[in-house]
């Protein structure tokens, strides 16, 4: 079952992820500062996600019942699943993995991976 532990599990197991509550009680994953996964803890133990999606895969999951466009995102194909039993596990898993996958090449890449050398400032 997707609750809220298996769904934080899984996001804190991709590269470069953290976890942040930036309103209320919503949990939000960030890989390197944006946003890929969001769920609302006060909706108990199997939360509200929301997340972003391939184009394709945002109409096709209009399709079912419990899934929504996301407030404010939703034009983004970014859709919120009324809770996290609207999907079998596989399946959700997949969509976050997939919204992990389309958030990660643009966010801001990490200083330590930009193989340059460390500044020499103050050194002569």
């Amino acid at each position: 079952m997707p609750d809220v532990d298996w769904i934080r599990k899984l996001c804190l197991s991709f590269p470069d992820v953290t976890e942040d509550m930036p309103w209320d009680d919503d949990l939000c994953f960030k890989v390197r500062g944006k946003i890929f996964t969001g769920m609302v803890l006060s909706d108990g133990r199997f939360p509200r996600i929301t997340l972003k999606c391939a184009p394709e895969t945002f109409h096709e999951l209009l399709e079912i019942e419990g899934i929504s466009p996301a407030p404010y995102v939703g034009r983004y194909k970014w859709v919120t699943l009324a809770n996290s039993n609207v999907l079998p596990s596989d399946e959700l898993e997949a969509l976050i993995r997939q919204s992990y996958g389309l958030v990660a090449p643009k966010a801001p890449k990490k200083k330590s991976a930009s193989g340059k050398p460390p500044s020499s400032h103050g050194k002569r």
